[in-house]
């Protein structure tokens, strides 16, 4: 019996001689069984290959939705401190009118009433007209207190007898460096978020970098570090529950638990921490709620300085 071939002319030139090549069935057999085993592969690699990219695609998609969220958090945190501390400080600023308006808890309902204004309870529009001064008034006291010409007066805080925190003994009075104030305490448009609102907890006073920051009392370092938002900072206690937060800074100068004098160098002013342009953000807090530095900003290091030499002069004289 004859057996059977596959045969596969191959041309070696354009008009050159045919050659004849012939191959066993079997060998056809195998290579179509290769082929398709190959196929085969080919198509469950191809497959793999694109269920894995549909992981790592959806993988990616939710690692970016988590670092969203982590970073909605991070800004809601950032927020609710922001209230908090607006919280604290209207509640001081509700102290400070409360006292002026003498409406503490230990005064009676006459002087309450006598304080507030003649209200008659028989005479509807004498009381509308007394209520009305008084909001107007209300606003008035607060919009000075935000301004910072108001005396700052606090219910059973402070020391016996003492109704203005700037006049104890110690109280901060010194510019800590000289140079325009570039925003103030109260509220303020986010610089870094715009058309955000936020509290500006102290103010700030556009120098230039490198500027030597000074002591603006007597006082120990409470803290001298790096703080989130405020990036390089120095925390002075003066005692009586003050203090004075000087942030911002590019270094230090002193160290925690440092003794310091009005005066002296505490650091250099920088571009740490969340800020746009080198200044020094400088706090007056009182009992860890903040205040408007407005009046606690009253001499200049050479100023203080020119003092001090007088009073050696005068010591020296007498």
């Amino acid at each position: 019996m004859r057996r059977r071939y596959y045969i596969i002319f191959v041309a070696r030139e354009k008009d050159g001689p045919l050659r004849k090549i012939p191959i066993p069935l079997h060998y056809a057999g195998i290579f179509v069984a290769a082929a398709v085993v190959g196929a085969f592969t080919i198509t469950g690699l191809a497959g793999s290959y694109s269920r894995m990219m549909l992981k790592t695609a959806s993988f990616n998609q939710l690692r970016s939705q988590r670092e969203a969220l982590r970073a909605d958090y991070h800004q809601l945190q950032a927020v609710a401190h922001e209230k908090d501390v607006q919280a604290a400080s209207l509640g001081s600023l509700a102290s400070e009118v409360t006292a002026l308006y003498g409406l503490r808890r230990n005064h009676t309902p006459s002087s309450t009433t006598a304080a507030v204004g003649p209200v008659s309870s028989d005479s509807g529009p004498l009381s509308e007209q007394a209520y009305t001064q008084s909001l107007d008034q209300l606003s008035l006291l607060r919009n000075n207190a935000l301004s910072g010409r108001v005396q700052s007066f606090d219910l059973g805080l402070a020391p016996a007898g003492v109704k203005d925190w700037a006049s104890l003994a110690g109280a901060p009075e010194l510019w800590p460096v000289i140079g325009p104030i570039t925003s103030s305490f109260g509220e303020r448009e986010d610089p870094l978020r715009v058309g955000e609102g936020e509290f500006h907890t102290g103010v700030d006073i556009g120098v230039s970098f490198g500027t030597p920051v000074h002591a603006a009392a007597n006082g120990v370092v409470q803290y001298a570090g790096n703080e989130s938002g405020y990036g390089r900072e120095v925390i002075l206690n003066h005692g009586n529950g003050i203090e004075t937060l000087y942030a911002h800074l590019s270094g230090f100068a002193v160290t925690t638990g440092q003794q310091v004098n009005i005066g002296q160098i505490i650091g250099y002013v920088g571009l740490s921490g969340r800020t746009t342009g080198p200044n020094l953000h400088y706090e007056v807090r009182i009992h860890n709620t903040p205040v408007n530095p407005h009046k606690y900003l009253r001499n200049t290091p050479q100023q203080f300085a020119s003092a001090a030499q007088v009073a050696d002069a005068s010591k020296t004289g007498n």
